[in-house]
């Protein structure tokens, strides 16, 4: 789900560096609000690794492929570090392998850090209203990691289909933009079951991991 360059107007590519710029600089805010804001680092390295190496794997799905997201998983785990952490895997996608692009990082890095920090608070959200229940971490994190899914492609989609470029067949690329989103339903519900499975395992062995998040 990567914006290519030559996409989008040079206008909207500014109007998502400002937009990203302003929501790294909340979150390394919030981020240096914490007690030990330094400790988390090694966690958002390992998810940043992750990240970068799940968006080159990718998995046919006719008439298209699609590479899995882990933006519900990253937003849950890392919180306001999932954005820096995903501006500077973006960055080295789009630097060294042209995985995306320089012009259109800033509307990349906001859209999928965006969706990150949704996907985080949609989190808290689910284990404060599922405390007590059964099957409360599987049913948070399955919700969470298929709604991060979700969510980042249709904020994709709209950016997409609204900036068509002129020079190409309008017609012919809304289909290729709708077929893309949908072929992305599948990954939803397999980020889903992945996500929850993954908490309910580290609940068991690590609870740190996922107690502390905050």
């Amino acid at each position: 789900m990567h914006i290519p360059e030559g996409m989008l107007p040079g206008t909207i590519c500014a109007v998502g560096y400002g937009l990203t710029g302003i929501t790294l600089w909340y979150s390394l805010k919030k981020i240096k609000q914490k007690d030990d804001p330094r400790r988390e680092i090694p966690k958002a390295s390992m998810l940043t690794a992750a990240f970068f190496i799940s968006t080159f794997i990718l998995i046919p799905i006719p008439p298209t492929s699609v590479h899995p997201l882990l933006i519900g998983l990253i937003g849950a785990i890392l919180g306001f570090y999932a954005f820096p952490a995903l501006l500077i895997a973006l960055f080295f996608q789009a630097a060294l392998f042209q995985h995306g692009g320089i012009t259109t990082l800033g509307v990349n890095a906001f859209l999928f850090g965006t969706s990150a920090l949704l996907s985080y608070s949609i989190y808290q959200l689910l284990t404060r209203v599922l405390i007590g229940k059964r099957y409360q971490v599987f049913v948070a994190s399955f919700l969470t990691g298929a709604a991060g899914v979700a969510i980042t492609v249709i904020l994709f989609y709209f950016v997409l289909i609204t900036f068509i470029p002129a020079n190409l067949d309008v017609v012919m690329e809304q289909q290729a933009i709708s077929i893309l989103t949908i072929a992305h339903i599948p990954i939803m519900l397999v980020e889903g079951i992945f996500t929850g499975f993954l908490f309910t395992f580290l609940k068991k062995v690590k609870p740190e991991l996922i107690d502390g998040i905050h």
